[in-house]
């Protein structure tokens, strides 16, 4: 297991330098004076365009230009996001934690329920939790989110006044934003029990509600689709009506045999799903006004920010590698002959 770990491991370098350059090769397509422009933080520094141009050699040739670049961003430099006005590492830094403390607390309610209803629906093939499980799967494939999202918005917070729209209130704001509020992780709900304020806790709880159960909804039903399929091959397999003859219970049978090879295109897509999230779900977070690197990500290319883009494409191409790392090792673990490959 750890030779195949560190073997996926080894090929990580390889993978992220592959993106970086397709990235780059892309910014080939824009001229000097605007790549030089991913550099300036004050208007009045186009005066000095040329300068810049030739202090990051936007004129030489394409390996010289993509060494110099390859430095920087290993330095942490990815030049100015004039939609977040600060520069793009902050950005990311500010806005990632919203949305990270979203997938989390969407993506777990997410599994649980996904392959428990996509097993049950599975073993209870026609019968009344397999036909509510398909009509939940089917209208939450076919359901946009933003239509799923303003309705709750106009139920629970347009009648109700009960679950408002962003990340927290007002009071919240000015409260994180003084030195009464030490900021440790930069997750609101963490951080609010670290420094003792309940009262925080619940008024950000409150606010993650609806765009969670936006998420749930809408991919609880891909997960059910795929999770029964899967199941519904696997049980009809030799090896089960084998366990099945040997005495076995039905839940041994289903949970420790069946289950677990069934889990494999599962685990392909939850990981996919996760980071999906963690990319940002731009739909979601712009329907709940909610501040994550989604929204900022869309608002920077409405905005030809593109430094901004630059830093939320690479951010996601790197969540999308290690997403694939996680996915190979859960695949080895569940199926050990995956790891002789």
């Amino acid at each position: 297991m750890l030779a195949f770990i560190l073997r996926r491991l080894a090929l990580l370098p390889l993978v992220a330098l592959g993106v970086t350059l397709l990235l780059f090769g892309l910014l080939q397509f824009l001229t000097p004076e605007m790549r030089a422009s991913l550099y300036i933080k004050d208007p009045r520094q186009l005066s000095a365009m040329e300068a810049v141009i030739q202090k990051y050699k936007l004129r030489d040739p394409f390996p010289v230009q993509y060494g110099v670049w390859l430095k920087q961003l290993l330095g942490g430099d990815l030049g100015y996001s004039e939609t977040a006005k600060m520069p793009v590492g902050e950005a990311v830094r500010a806005f990632f934690p919203a949305t990270f403390e979203l997938a989390l607390f969407s993506f777990f309610p997410i599994l649980t329920i996904g392959i428990w209803l996509g097993t049950q629906s599975a073993v209870k093939k026609d019968k009344f939790i397999d036909q509510v499980s398909r009509f939940m799967a089917i209208t939450g494939y076919s359901l946009p989110s933003f239509v799923l999202g303003l309705v709750l918005l106009m139920i629970f917070y347009g009648h109700l006044k009960l679950l408002p729209p962003g990340r927290f209130s007002l009071e919240t704001d000015l409260l994180i934003h003084s030195e009464n509020f030490r900021q440790y992780t930069g997750l609101l709900l963490a951080d609010s029990i670290l420094n003792r304020k309940l009262w925080v806790f619940w008024d950000g709880f409150k606010h993650l509600i609806l765009p969670s159960i936006t998420l749930c909804y809408i991919n609880v039903a891909l997960l059910v689709r795929i999770t029964r399929s899967s199941m519904l091959e696997e049980i009809n397999k030799d090896y089960v009506r084998t366990a099945r003859a040997k005495g076995l219970s039905e839940s041994v049978v289903i949970n420790k045999h069946a289950r677990k090879n069934a889990l494999i295109p599962v685990i392909t897509l939850s990981s996919l799903l996760f980071v999906g999230i963690l990319g940002g779900v731009v739909i979601t977070e712009t329907v709940f006004n909610y501040p994550g690197i989604g929204r900022w990500g869309v608002n920077a290319a409405q905005q030809l920010d593109i430094p901004g883009v630059i830093g939320f494409a690479l951010l996601y191409s790197c969540l999308f590698v290690l997403g694939n790392l996680v996915a190979d090792t859960l695949y080895a673990y569940v199926d050990p002959r995956i790891r002789l490959k």
